[in-house]
């Protein structure tokens, strides 16, 4: 049983966020990623916090999982020939730096082609690699300003505007990416060739807001927050019960006659305005308005398993504590430990796709800094161990001390 990405070498340059999700999610589908980091402090992530175990940053240890970490001066030109020489044995290269960057260092695509066609090279950043704003540093909250979903997002019709909790910018370009290069992969073995991807985050973010973007561009209809409904299905929010708020989601017309029916509002489900989807949207303050008296009435956890019973998805609104202690993530292997070099034992997400023919189960842990420097060069390279402490003396590389 193997993962479908296995046999596949990854040269990761990214830091913080986008880039590495990326390379993890390669990494959790059996791809071997070697990623170098700058001298000093590495990967900016590494210091991201707290909380922190044992010094470790949470925050680096959750999204550099299964890789390999070589510290590497790129500044100096002995430094760059050991990438070039790295560069020549992989398949995919994913850096997301600011553009220029790669170029600058002779390391973009153009020159890395010559020494390999086949190469798969994807570059993340926050504008792409064009455009009058592709110098301009990305980050996921400008990104979400920028691309419109802050305007969509708030607990109330009346705002305030408010971000999405979690860096959603930079996870849907880091998976986008990830898909891009398995798809580029997939045609390589095609054709031979391989191929530059470039991720700009605004864009993935643009691609994110489907419907509302096409609902402006044909109709011109400018998307608002409405709060925790849903702007085009009624009855889809959340409502109050006499303990606490769920969210019910009857997303046509027979969940909804089914919903009157546990609720006992056969009059409101009998009007003729209500009878069907669009008509409850255009009068969704009275159908609200009503389904919520109802659901006061009710404790939470008798009204779901009314609704569970007539198959009308509803939910509690779990905290992350609750939904580390769902049935449902348990049975999936969706929380497994790995063992840290520093930390010892670390519960970590698990991996999302099931493959029958994969083993889903978390392999590495994510690297100290430098942790493989030695062990990479002489794999990849063939050094012997005196030329790779020379490299080291003359601060071209940096082995972990604890090699």
């Amino acid at each position: 049983m193997t993962m479908p990405l296995k046999g596949i070498k990854v040269l990761d340059f990214t830091r913080v966020l986008a880039g590495p999700y990326c390379t993890m999610m390669l990494a959790d589908l059996g791809a071997e990623v070697i990623k170098i980091e700058a001298p000093g402090k590495g990967d900016d992530s590494r210091h991201f916090g707290p909380p922190y175990i044992k010094g470790e940053s949470i925050y680096f240890i959750s999204i550099n999982r299964g890789k390999e970490s070589i510290v590497i001066d790129l500044k100096t030109e002995r430094g760059r020939e050991i990438v070039l020489g790295l560069a020549k044995n992989c398949d995919v290269v994913v850096e997301n730096f600011r553009p220029g960057t790669m170029g600058r260092l002779g390391l973009d695509w153009p020159s890395l082609k010559k020494i390999n066609p086949r190469l798969v090279y994807a570059s993340l950043s926050g504008f792409g690699q064009t455009g009058p704003d592709s110098g301009k540093p990305g980050y996921d909250m400008i990104i979400q300003a920028l691309g419109g979903i802050m305007s969509i997002t708030s607990a109330s019709e009346d705002g305030p505007f408010t971000r999405v909790g979690v860096s959603e910018a930079d996870i849907v370009a880091g998976m986008i990416g990830a898909f891009a290069i398995s798809a580029a992969l997939y045609r390589r073995e095609r054709t031979g060739r391989g191929d530059y991807i470039d991720i700009s985050m605004l864009d993935c973010q643009f691609a994110f807001l489907t419907p509302m973007m096409a609902s402006y561009l044909n109709k011109s209809k400018v998307a608002r927050p409405v709060g925790n409904r849903h702007s085009l299905i009624t009855p889809f929010a959340v409502f109050p019960t006499a303990d606490q708020d769920v969210v019910i989601t009857a997303g046509n017309d027979k969940l909804f006659f089914r919903l009157c029916e546990v609720l006992g509002l056969e009059k409101l489900a009998a009007d003729p305005r209500f009878a069907d989807n669009p008509g409850r949207t255009k009068h969704y303050k009275e159908v609200y308005r009503k389904i919520e008296a109802a659901t006061r009435k009710w404790k939470s956890k008798k009204l779901l398993a009314a609704c569970h019973h007539r198959g009308i998805p509803a939910s509690l609104i779990n905290t992350v504590r609750e939904t580390c202690r769902e049935p449902q993530i348990l049975a999936r292997n969706m929380i497994q430990t790995v063992d840290h070099p520093v930390t010892g034992a670390v519960k970590l997400h698990g991996i999302a796709p099931k493959f029958a023919s994969g083993d889903d189960r978390l392999k590495k842990p994510a690297p100290r800094m430098g942790e493989h420097t030695a062990r990479v060069l002489k794999r990849e390279l063939g050094m012997k161990a005196g030329e790779v402490s020379r490299l080291a003396r003359e601060k071209v590389v940096f082995p972990d001390k604890k090699q």
